[in-house]
């Protein structure tokens, strides 16, 4: 098991992990997510061995290996430009790791093979890697991380440099590599869509910080706070203050909930408003925070409609599974268990 505690790093004399920690365990996908800029392929080359930290410290399996160089950990890496040598062949490529390592030629040979079965691409042995497409270099490179058999195997940005529709295309098939080698897994990623059907468990980094660690669901179900909600497009947010009454003051209005809300009075909140718990027709049920709101913009998006509406000021986004005209007057309404007040 790998245990990061406490990791602290500065860069151009200015903190950038700001006491990093977290575990990952056997056979464990942990995705760091986080947007540019937040630390994440640091702390991954401080795993790795490529960066020392100013403090912390990195443990495997009970032994402190903060200061052994990269070649005695035995961790796999695989770089965002995959990093392949562009005078060999496929199979050479995957071979380098296991030379060395010191493996007997025949040893390797096999390997190699069965490697190049793995990512189905047995014709391919003695072609040069320049002759690839982005998404076969992408299967040679993971390949030769997986070949010499790491302890845990780290993925930088590895689908950065690929199309939308290639991407997509490799998603399914990455995870399915990845889970099939049983390895512990540290995926860095600012892709939301690549994390979430990666992931056992995301951490998400953001000024030097992780937020939160969960599983994905458990993330876009309840966010940590407004930082995390915005940095996942989940819906309307809107900033509120906690009143002595128990009271919300906000932009949309002042908001009284049926339970009081734990918040101390004053207390800076930010409101989360999921566009698909909105409720456009007259409904019986109790709780409902109700708006009137005038529809500023409509657009079909495949299964139902994306509103953006005008509430008071505020413009919010919402959806709705009929057609509405722009400029039509909408009575909306949120049921109360749905909204999440969230700290800043």
């Amino acid at each position: 098991m790998l245990i990061v505690e406490n990791i602290h790093k500065d860069y151009d004399d200015k903190p950038l992990l700001k006491g990093i920690s977290f575990q990952v365990k056997e056979g464990e996908l942990v995705c760091l997510l986080g947007s540019s800029g937040s630390g994440k392929s640091t702390m991954l080359r401080i795993i790795a061995g490529f960066e020392v930290p100013e403090s912390g410290q990195i443990s495997w399996n009970g032994e402190d290996i903060t200061n052994k160089p990269t070649h005695e950990r035995g961790f796999g890496f695989m770089f965002q430009d995959y990093a392949l040598f562009p005078h060999r062949t496929v199979a050479q490529n995957i071979a380098f790791g296991l030379r060395m390592a010191g493996k007997p030629k025949a040893e390797i040979d096999a390997l190699v093979q069965k490697s190049l079965a793995d990512i189905h691409m047995q014709s391919f042995a003695n072609r040069q890697v320049t002759e690839l497409s982005g998404g076969e270099q992408q299967r040679v490179a993971l390949a030769r991380a997986l070949a010499p058999d790491p302890h845990l195997l780290m993925l930088d940005e590895p689908l950065g440099a690929l199309d939308h529709n290639l991407r997509t295309e490799l998603l399914k098939e990455l995870r399915r590599r990845l889970h099939e080698s049983r390895k512990p897994v540290i995926y860095v990623t600012h892709d939301q869509e690549e994390a979430f059907v990666l992931a056992d468990r995301l951490l998400l980094l953001h000024d030097g910080l992780v937020v939160q660690k969960a599983a994905p669901e458990i993330v876009f179900r309840q966010p940590a706070n407004a930082w995390v909600a915005s940095f996942l497009g989940l819906g309307n947010l809107i900033p509120a203050q906690s009143l002595p009454d128990g009271r919300l003051k906000s932009e949309i209005g002042e908001i009284t909930f049926a339970e009081p809300l734990p918040f101390r009075p004053g207390q800076e909140l930010v409101l989360l408003l999921r566009p698909e718990d909105a409720i456009l027709n007259q409904s019986e049920e109790k709780n409902l925070i109700q708006l009137e709101a005038i529809v500023q913009d409509a657009v079909f998006i495949g299964e139902a409609y994306r509103l953006e509406v005008s509430a008071g000021g505020t413009n919010l986004l919402v959806q709705s599974t009929r057609a509405v005209r722009i400029g039509e007057k909408l009575n909306i309404a949120w049921p109360e268990s749905k909204v999440q007040c969230l700290s800043m």
